[in-house]
């Protein structure tokens, strides 16, 4: 990587790329603000954005290109190409250049703002009273792109994080969930910018274990919140089972609610969570083990290992009776509940708390399996 840094260091300060970039301060475009875009980008074409990509690179105008989620992809192209290329020339890995796409995207739409919230300025929208830089550097790009990635560097444990929690730990948003919805599309842009320097993934694994759990960031269209406060141990109101759950979903699911209001036992083994004997209650993992038993389903008894059964699911597209990660890692997640669809989860969550159902999004998902 260190020979990639070399030769793309002169690609970050070539005039040309910085005439695409510095020079293009947001007119009319301003106009727009963070809020004209809400939803996940899924099923994009990786292929599509490659070649939409670099017709912009070899100098189209813009005007036949079209990338869902970029209106202005003339100026918004180079932007990103900026980002990748600056973040080659520090080693900072794939994931840390899709962070600050993603970053961008939420923060400026990748574009070279001359305003924003109080004196936030530029592409990430950093702030010269927060101590980023003067005015003049941080509507440099490259300035701009180089402070991202120093502060994300110093994020103890970033790799290991989802894309927005990294985002967040740098920008301390108000709205620190928001980076999600543009995970798939700064992959896309930087899986095609990147193939545009040579060897620039040589260094980088084969396969990326913090995507391989396919579960992003974004959760399903409802979230739980039509429900209202849901009282610990208690069936919402108006909730029954989506009509099209598989019938084995249902049963795992119909079970696991006989166990609502039973307190939560460490190590239980849910066996008898309504019994006198405390260890016969249930802890998250056993309350998924025993709840698909009861459907003809075997789990291992774990959240460590719960976490490899069946096959990785986006967290976009859960189905009622999959099973949420949450805390800890993607890896060695610490805890585990159940989608009942409708944005309901249940849990049994811990310590001193009953089996309950939650909405989703109260859930900091790492990871989603579906095991039928």
């Amino acid at each position: 990587m260190k020979g990639i840094a070399a030769g793309i260091g002169v690609v970050v300060l070539s005039p040309l790329l910085l005439a695409g970039t510095a020079m293009m301060m947001a007119s009319s475009s301003e106009a727009a603000t963070t809020a004209s875009f809400s939803g996940c980008l899924t099923g994009l074409d990786t292929a599509e954005v490659t070649k939409e990509v670099t017709k912009i690179l070899d100098g189209a105008s813009g005007k036949d290109i079209h990338i869902q989620g970029l209106d202005l992809p003339a100026e918004q192209i180079p932007n990103a190409q900026t980002i990748v290329a600056t973040g080659l020339s520090l080693d900072v890995p794939k994931k840390g250049q899709i962070v600050a796409i993603a970053t961008a995207m939420q923060e400026s739409r990748l574009r070279n703002l001359n305003s924003g919230d109080r004196d936030s300025l530029g592409l990430f929208q950093q702030r010269p009273s927060q101590g980023w830089g003067t005015a003049q550097q941080i509507r440099d790009p490259v300035y701009a792109s180089e402070q991202f990635y120093k502060h994300l560097l110093k994020v103890d444990g970033w790799q290991q994080m989802k894309v927005t929690q990294a985002a967040q730990a740098v920008q301390a948003s108000g709205y620190p969930d928001a980076y999600a919805q543009w995970e798939d599309l700064a992959t896309a842009l930087q899986k095609a910018i990147a193939k545009t320097f040579p060897n620039a993934g040589k260094d980088e694994p084969a396969k990326d274990p913090e995507s391989a759990s396919g579960a992003g960031m974004c959760t399903p269209d409802k979230d739980g919140t039509s429900f209202g406060r849901i009282p610990e141990g208690s069936v919402p109101k108006g909730y029954k089972i989506p009509k099209d759950a598989d019938p084995k979903a249902r049963a795992a699911i119909e079970w696991a609610m006989h166990q609502l209001g039973t307190l939560y036992q460490w190590g239980g083994s849910c066996t008898d969570s309504h019994g006198p004997d405390p260890m016969g209650r249930c802890d998250c993992s056993s309350l998924m083990q025993q709840a698909y038993a009861h459907a003809d389903v075997k789990l291992t008894r774990t959240t460590y290992t719960q976490v490899n059964e069946g096959k990785s699911v986006s967290a976009k597209s859960l189905k009622p009776g999959d099973l949420i990660f949450s805390r800890g890692t993607a890896a060695r997640p610490e805890h585990v509940g159940m989608y009942m669809g409708e944005g309901l989860v249940i849990e049994a969550p811990r310590t001193s708390k009953p089996v309950r159902i939650t909405p989703i999004k109260d859930w900091d998902i790492l990871a989603a399996r579906r095991v039928l």
